[in-house]
C-alpha cells in the first residue's frame, strides 16, 4: 500500500512539475501573441497600401485616356485650321487676281476681303480652341505622371510591409525576439513610406 501511495505521490509530483514547466514555457513565450497581433496590424496596413496603389493605377489610366482624347480633339482642330487656311488662301489668290487684272469690281473685292477676314478670325478661334485642348492634354499627362509616381512609391510600401510580415512569421517559428523587432522596424518604415505617399503634395 505504501508503494502505491509513493507511486501516486511521484505521479502527482511529475504532473505538477510538468504543469509548472508548461506554465513557465507559456510565460516565456507569451510575447509571441504580441507578434501575432503586430502581424495582423501590418497585414491590414499592407492591404490599405495595396488598395491605394490600385487606385493610383486607375488614376493613371483615366488621365492617359483623357490626355489621348484631348490630343485627338486638338488634332481635329488643327486639321480644321488647315482647311480654313486653304480656303482663305484661295480667296486671297482670287482677290490678288482681281487686283492684278486692273480696275477690280469694288463690290467683289469687298466680298473677297470680308471672306478672307472671316477665315482669319475663324482660324484665330480654332487656334485658341486647339491650344486649350493641348493645355488640358498636358495637365492630364502631368496628373498621370504624378499618379504613376505615387503608385510606384506605394508599391514600395507594400513590398516593405510584406517583408515585415514574412520576418514576423519567421519570428514565430524561430522564437527569436530580435527578429520581431526587425519586423516592427520594417513595418514602421513601410508605414512612414505609405504616409509620405498619401500626404505627398500634388
Amino acid at each position: 500500500m505504501n508503494e502505491n501511495l509513493d507511486e501516486l505521490k511521484q505521479l502527482v509530483a511529475a504532473l505538477k512539475a510538468d504543469q509548472q514547466a508548461q506554465k513557465d514555457k507559456e510565460k516565456r513565450d507569451s510575447w509571441t501573441k504580441y507578434v501575432s497581433l503586430s502581424m495582423i496590424f501590418l497585414a491590414v496596413l499592407a492591404a490599405v497600401a495595396t488598395q491605394r496603389g490600385g487606385g493610383y493605377s486607375s488614376a493613371v489610366m483615366k488621365q492617359l485616356n483623357e490626355a489621348t482624347f484631348n490630343q485627338a480633339a486638338a488634332s481635329d482642330q488643327w486639321s480644321y485650321y488647315q482647311a480654313k487656311g486653304i480656303k482663305q488662301s484661295l480667296y486671297e489668290l482670287e482677290r490678288e487676281r482681281l487686283v492684278a487684272a486692273g480696275a477690280p469690281d469694288a463690290k467683289a473685292l469687298a466680298g473677297l476681303t470680308a471672306r478672307v477676314d472671316r477665315y482669319e478670325k475663324e482660324k484665330k478661334d480654332i487656334t485658341d480652341t486647339a491650344k486649350g485642348l493641348e493645355a488640358k492634354r498636358d495637365i492630364a499627362r502631368d496628373a498621370a505622371t504624378k499618379a504613376a509616381t505615387s503608385g510606384r512609391e506605394m508599391g514600395l510600401s507594400t513590398t516593405i510591409f510584406q517583408i515585415a510580415i514574412a520576418v514576423g512569421g519567421i519570428t514565430l517559428v524561430m522564437k527569436k525576439r530580435w527578429l520581431w523587432f526587425v519586423s516592427l522596424l520594417l513595418g514602421a518604415a513601410a508605414t512612414l513610406q505609405m504616409a509620405r505617399v498619401l500626404f505627398m503634395p500634388g
